[in-house]
């Protein structure tokens, strides 16, 4: 306890000296306290300098992703959430906690994935240092087809959290693709537990992965052209930590305010909506087609007009879309 204070009292004025007595007086501890806990926050890693006269000075916190610096961040004390060093997958790690009775809002992030999932049973590339991992567990009270706009919706609080941070505003390349620049910036893949007798949902987890610090080399040559990151796209760093709270809080939203009311956000996803305007292709298995993407409906599928002038309406995890020209 005596660690987190001393933190978040250095931490509160960065680049300023605070001597041993002030801290001693502004958190009601002794100097031998205040000592021990600057040693062991250094042990964790943290570089805090002691200057005789001047007292102690956290130098730089770094883009550290650890419990400590993503509750600095929230707005508002939460329960229910960890930050892991490593984790095999932050969604299987959900469905554990889920099969242990673990509440709606539960959220699991890490530093590293080492079986990071990614859409049709691909791996999401997950090294520790350099990306977000987030999953959050949800028990919404609903059938299935309620929850269709969810990956969605998802997308817009992805987009929601990085321009309340950075200022700028990501695109969607439907459903769910976060795009920057022309790159993608990371994915999303919902999954869901049905009650056997009723139908209802169990759970539902929601994944996120969002790159972070990566350089274009750190990118597999066959993805290099398409993948990016927020160091690579946007004019301010983002810290991990910053960024893992604004998430959260903006998916509290989504949860709270926007699940079983998708029309909220309907206009927001509409606005982010690269693919509408463009010429795709559609798969379906072997088959391929190309469309003119024309709108997004209520649902939030997307209207496509084939060369032949008939319309089509496709629902995520039916098709996959790609653009023709560029990454849309």
């Amino acid at each position: 306890m005596s660690q987190e204070r001393v933190y978040q009292a250095l931490a509160e004025r960065p680049g300023e000296y605070l001597s041993g007595q002030e801290l001693s007086r502004q958190l009601g501890i002794s100097r031998a306290a205040v000592w021990k806990a600057v040693e062991g926050l250094r042990r964790q890693g943290y570089d805090i300098e002691a200057r005789s006269g001047l007292g102690y000075r956290l130098a730089a916190a770094g883009d550290r992703l650890d419990r400590r610096e993503v509750s600095l961040c929230f707005a508002a004390p939460r329960d229910n959430w960890q930050v892991l060093s490593e984790v095999d997958s932050t969604n299987t790690l959900c469905k554990r906690l889920a099969a242990e009775g673990a509440p709606d809002g539960t959220v699991v992030m890490a530093d590293r994935q080492t079986a990071g999932k990614g859409r049709r049973g691909r791996s999401f590339l997950s090294p520790a240092g350099v990306g977000l991992y987030l999953s959050i567990l949800w028990r919404p009270a609903c059938t299935p087809e309620r929850l269709l706009p969810l990956t969605a919706l998802s997308a817009v609080a992805v987009c929601r959290a990085i321009e309340r941070l950075s200022g700028v505003s990501p695109a969607i390349k439907w459903p769910n693709d976060l795009v920057l620049e022309g790159h993608k910036l990371g994915g999303i893949l919902t999954e869901l537990s049905l009650e056997g007798e009723s139908g209802h949902i169990d759970y539902v987890i929601v994944g996120i992965g969002i790159n972070c610090r990566q350089r274009p080399e750190d990118f597999d040559p066959e993805i290099r052209e398409i993948a990016g990151s927020l160091d690579m796209v946007l004019p301010v760093q983002v810290k991990r930590a910053a960024l893992a709270a604004a998430l959260t809080e903006e998916l509290d939203t989504l949860r709270h305010e926007v699940m079983l009311h998708p029309e909220k956000w309907l206009e927001d996803y509409r606005r982010r909506c690269l693919t509408v305007g463009s010429r795709v292709q559609i798969l379906r298995g072997q088959e391929r087609r190309e469309a003119e993407a024309v709108a997004v409906d209520e649902r939030f599928g997307l209207i496509v007009r084939y060369d032949d002038g008939t319309e089509e309406t496709l629902r995520s995890g039916e098709v996959s879309v790609r653009g023709l020209y560029g990454y849309v």
